[in-house]
């Protein structure tokens, strides 16, 4: 496990310190996912192990911070709290832009689902 918190942080460091090098737009965790998910194909591809698979250490690791994903949760409970006063001078716009970001979210995933299934050539059923 030790192993795959070590890929997992590795992987964030450079993302995060790529970013900040190249003043990139693009947040520096997304970009560390980005190289373990090229991390993961090569060493796939190049026969270093099973690295995608559930056993393997970034897998095991990944569980065990997904044991706990729960207590990440409880700085936004604590912040909501603190913010009641503003959250009920401006509930009614928070709750329509939570509505509308969520129908932007749905339209925009069944079109990519369209459109990725259009290219790859199947037909409807």
């Amino acid at each position: 496990m030790l192993q795959g918190l070590f890929v997992l942080l590795a992987c964030q460091l450079v993302g995060e310190g790529a970013m900040r090098l190249l003043a990139a737009p693009v947040p520096g965790p997304v970009a560390g996912l980005v190289l373990l998910l090229a991390y993961l194909a090569l060493a796939d591809r190049f026969g270093a192990g099973d690295a995608s698979e559930p056993d393997a250490p970034a897998g095991q690791a990944a569980d065990g911070i997904l044991g706990v994903l729960g207590l990440f949760f409880v700085p936004v409970g604590v912040g909501v709290a603190q913010s009641y006063q503003l959250i009920m001078q401006h509930g009614l716009a928070i709750l329509g832009a939570i509505a509308l970001s969520t129908v932007a979210t749905l339209v925009a995933t069944v079109a990519t689902f369209r459109l990725l299934r259009r290219v790859a050539g199947e037909k409807r059923p």
